[in-house]
């Protein structure tokens, strides 16, 4: 258990990473998120009146919800109490539940409870925390990178106010390195650092709006490049930064919220016939490392869902992707899943087909479902004709054009209608054959 007592001026002296030391002293040094901070804003007022209720705040990682949580530690009157959910258990949570009835009893004394990485705490100990939220004997601080929708009980939630973090903007990860630049006392001034201009957009570009991994990657080029006198005789180009940034911070968890997120932004694009955008949510996903079968399943259903039978060749090509990629794997099954990602999205669309079986569900959920007509009832045993089964059925290929009008739904359902054609691509053609078939056998349409 970890109680918050700094001191800036201590702290900033201590030989630790330069993200750390260069985290916001106060609200008018945070970067970013100016929809939750800006002046008047609702969160910022409850901070600076020492107001705050329990809260959870959910973003990436590197965009200033622990930085936050520190601001408010050294800004609130109430006693403030660390806990890390990744070391933390069920006995923590009690003796903090006790110390906080404790300060509460004798010095009239609230407790803040700052809970980082609150969602890798179980259904256990967070029943645990409950009665002590809910009581106000506890205001909560949780900080999670994962959907808290997914991650906490719903109790919990119901008792908290959520603030949602985003990424940071490229301007706001350049605010931050030019500040670690220039300040000499817990930045990187004193060794007299620059960058060009081209280093500094690829930094911010590489960084992807995590200001944590781009001050890391600062830091360490920056004192790889010192001379024995600890200063820097030129500004830092693209190449000195590659050792220390060779690959593009990506925020993706491959069984959490941005995997989902991601997903549906690559469903969204293809549905919405962007090519490019799609190209780009699948680029994500493979350099994320996300499972290659798992876009290719989604490419199968989307070609079903979101194409149907409007180009029927669609189901054709994502099912022969998705093989394609079983045998080949990566990084070659790229090109396939591209192929048929570059496909769907270009496709004429139709979702008739899923609001087909949907409706046709719905209906037998609903019923009445009537009974299998007896000329439709197989006849293929010994004794079928001695049950009526089969008598009277029309065999359509002994008519012309292979078509003649009869029953083939429960009486009861008789004029029902499922399946209504689109008017894209092939799915024109097939809503006009039905038409005149739907004619012929006496339905009304709609």
């Amino acid at each position: 258990m970890d109680i918050f007592t700094y001191n800036w001026e201590e702290q900033v002296k201590k030989d630790g990473p330069l993200a750390r030391r260069m985290a916001p002293r106060c609200l008018d040094e945070f970067a970013g998120q100016e929809h939750l901070l800006s002046h008047n804003s609702p969160l910022r007022r409850l901070i600076e009146e020492d107001l705050l209720s329990s809260v959870i705040f959910y973003g990436p990682p590197g965009t200033g919800k622990t930085a936050l949580a520190r601001i408010i530690a050294t800004k609130t009157k109430s006693g403030f109490i660390r806990l890390n959910a990744v070391t933390a258990g069920v006995k923590d949570v009690r003796s903090v539940i006790d110390e906080a009835r404790v300060k509460r009893s004798l010095q009239g004394k609230r407790t803040i409870l700052f809970i980082d990485e609150i969602h890798r705490f179980n259904k256990v100990q967070q029943d645990a925390l409950l009665p002590a939220v809910e009581e106000g004997l506890v205001y909560l601080i949780g900080a999670t990178t994962e959907n808290p929708f997914f991650s906490l009980v719903p109790p919990l939630l119901s008792r908290t106010l959520i603030f949602t973090f985003e990424s940071l903007s490229p301007a706001a990860v350049k605010q931050v390195l030019e500040r670690a630049l220039t300040d000499t006392e817990r930045g990187l001034g004193r060794y007299g650092a620059t960058l060009t201009q081209e280093a500094l957009q690829y930094l911010v570009a590489m960084a992807d709006g995590d200001a944590r991994v781009a001050l890391n990657a600062l830091e360490a080029a920056v004192i790889s490049q010192v001379d024995k006198e600890g200063k820097m005789s030129a500004p830092l180009g693209v190449e000195q930064l590659w050792g220390s940034l060779t690959r593009k911070n990506l925020c993706y968890d491959a069984g959490g919220d941005y995997h989902y997120d991601v997903i549906s932004a690559f469903i969204k694009s293809i549905r919405g016939s962007d090519p490019d955008a799609a190209l780009f949510w699948l680029a994500r996903m493979l350099e994320s490392g996300e499972d290659p079968l798992f876009v290719a399943r989604r490419l199968v259903i989307s070609a079903s869902e979101d194409i149907g039978n409007a180009d029927p060749i669609a189901l054709v090509l994502a099912v022969a992707a998705m093989q394609a990629v079983q045998q080949i794997g990566l990084p070659e099954g790229r090109i396939p899943l591209a192929q048929v990602t570059t496909y769907l999205a270009s496709a004429p669309k139709s979702n008739a087909v899923y609001l087909a079986i949907n409706e046709a569900q719905a209906a037998i959920k609903k019923g009445p479902t009537g009974s299998v007509p007896p000329h439709l009832r197989d006849a293929s045993y010994q004794g079928a004709s001695r049950l009526g089964h089969g008598q009277g059925y029309l065999y359509p290929h002994d008519f012309p054009q292979h078509f003649v009008s009869q029953l083939y739904m429960p009486p009861e359902l008789e004029q029902q209608i499922f399946y209504r054609p689109g008017e894209q691509g092939y799915e024109k053609e097939l809503g006009e054959r039905l038409k005149r078939w739907r004619l012929l056998m006496g339905k009304k349409g709609e």
